[in-house]
């Protein structure tokens, strides 16, 4: 309605009497959102606080897309995140194309201390990358990826999709540690560390990531390297988004062969120790170019859990078989799949019926080795109900990212052997809390045996159990946010809070 008012309006009549056709329809491709009044919102503390219609409006005049307002096209698909239980409504949404856009909305946000909430994917677990009454910066309509296969990099624009850069790369024989589910976003996959299927092999994605460009709380945008701004540089690996808005990335690519091989063995839940017995074992074993998961799944309906080792191997296909023939043995299968598949489509594998889209809580911790203690707990206390998905997993870590020294950049649990994930998910619109009450009781056996959590994963923790997830590196952390981000700015992620 606000942009029909706008056409119809004594301007936009002017210009279009002064103006040929068919430049008049390219110059209303970036015409403003009309504000019509005041505009009520939160500050980052919580405060109620009333933005001047004219003060929105010239925020509006500087961007290159609209500013979507409640009740205009396209608030609402903008403002929902992958899981739909998230159903907040902030006062206006910035959807910049460009560092300019970026640069604007950081500097309107801070201007008037709001709240905000940085969104590319839509993915994150606790909903923090929409919020209630504040500024959302949707980065969605920023991406793009340029490979330089000489140099063997590939530059990354924010709000780009872990897809883009497995597409583009994987067609020059080039790859990096992206994810497991192509439309995550890379901003906060790579702030938070990022795993993927490849980084036992090539390192986490922090592990490969050259530079950024970075838009911080001043709305400067500066560059973030080993050679300039270095600290910065160092707290982005691993510190989430609490120091800015990357604009740009650049990553390492690694040569690789676009078959890798995908197998799945079943086996029936009476041998779930037993399977996750042999699993803890065999996977300090294997080579970094084999990656082994463990699963156990209840779907809803009340069918029997299934229980899975799951592998994917990028080596040489010639020890293929010695690798895989000990999985036949764990147990008595039930079920073995085993095929050469293209990476890029592995990685859209799981990208439509990622339970995440439903109403889901999860909780996740590494740790070191899966003893007997471990596989009693694990097993004794899984809670299956027809109502929902039930399921707990285990990722392996190790290999090249337990190589990197624990001070060598923020993410600090360099030395974990698997990062543990406990998960529950149910129909949209069902009334979560007998879920969530269930998957906190069965995690209350299950955490003393962790130690820290992938801040990726941070749901509700308390402000000091996320600071002690940091460890060692929470001080150095603390000092960098204090020099970039005094204010918390930036405050909905894994926040480290300046004080």
């Amino acid at each position: 309605m606000q942009r029909r008012q706008f056409l119809q309006s004594t301007l936009a009549g002017a210009l279009a009497s002064t103006m040929p056709l068919a430049g008049a329809s390219t110059s209303l491709k970036y015409v403003p959102t009309v504000v019509s009044g005041d505009i009520q919102a939160v500050t980052g503390d919580g405060n109620p606080i009333t933005l001047r219609a004219s003060d929105v409006q010239d925020f509006s005049n500087r961007l290159k897309s609209h500013l979507l307002l409640p009740h205009v096209d396209g608030y609402d698909q903008a403002r929902l995140l992958l899981n739909p239980s998230f159903d907040k409504r902030p006062a206006l949404i910035a959807q910049p194309t460009g560092v300019a856009d970026v640069q604007s909305a950081v500097d309107f946000a801070s201007e008037h201390e709001l709240l905000v909430a940085v969104k590319c994917g839509g993915h994150s677990a606790s909903g923090k990358s929409t919020c209630d009454g504040g500024l959302q910066i949707d980065l969605s309509k920023f991406h793009g990826v340029r490979v330089d296969p000489k140099a063997r990099t590939a530059r990354v624009d924010g709000g780009s999709l872990l897809g883009e850069l497995d597409h583009e790369s994987m067609a020059h024989g080039l790859v990096t540690t992206a994810g497991t589910v192509s439309h995550t976003g890379v901003g906060g996959l790579t702030l938070g560390g990022g795993f993927g299927r490849l980084a036992r092999r090539f390192g986490m994605t922090i592990d490969n990531l050259l530079e950024l460009d970075v838009v911080t709380p001043d709305g400067k945008l500066q560059r973030a390297a080993p050679d300039e701004n270095p600290d910065l540089y160092w707290a982005l690996r691993g510190g989430g988004g609490n120091f800015g808005i990357v604009t740009s990335f650049l990553f390492a690519l690694h040569p690789m062969q676009r078959q890798v091989v995908r197998a799945r063995y079943s086996y029936p839940v009476a041998q779930a120790k037993q399977v996750l017995r042999f699993y803890g074992e065999y996977a300090e074993q294997i080579p970094d170019d084999m990656e082994l998961s463990f699963s156990m799944i209840a779907p809803p309906g009340g069918a029997p859990p299934v229980v899975s080792l799951g592998v994917v191997y990028s080596g040489d296909v010639s020890r293929l078989e010695g690798l895989l023939a000990p999985l036949q043995k764990a147990g008595k299968t039930t079920r073995e799949q085993v095929s050469t598949m293209d990476y890029v489509a592995l990685q859209r594998s799981g990208d439509f019926d990622d339970p995440r889209a439903n109403g889901s809580y999860q909780k996740s911790g590494f740790i070191g080795a899966i003893d007997s203690r471990m596989v009693d707990v694990m097993v004794d206390n899984f809670d299956p109900k027809p109502n929902r998905v039930t399921w707990f997993s285990f990722q392996q870590t190790g290999g090249a990212i337990g190589r990197v020294a624990p001070e060598a950049t923020a993410f600090a649990h360099r030395e974990s052997s698997h990062n543990m994930l406990s998960f529950m998910a149910w129909r949209h619109g069902d009334d979560p809390s007998e879920h969530v009450a269930d998957i906190k009781r069965y995690w209350s056996n299950i955490e003393p045996l962790t130690r820290g959590f992938y801040s990726n994963d941070v749901f509700d923790e308390t402000q000091a159990q996320i600071n002690a997830n940091y460890r060692q590196n929470f001080p150095r952390l603390l000092e960098v946010k204090k020099r970039y981000d005094p204010g918390n700015l930036f405050r909905l992620n894994a926040n480290i809070a300046p004080g």
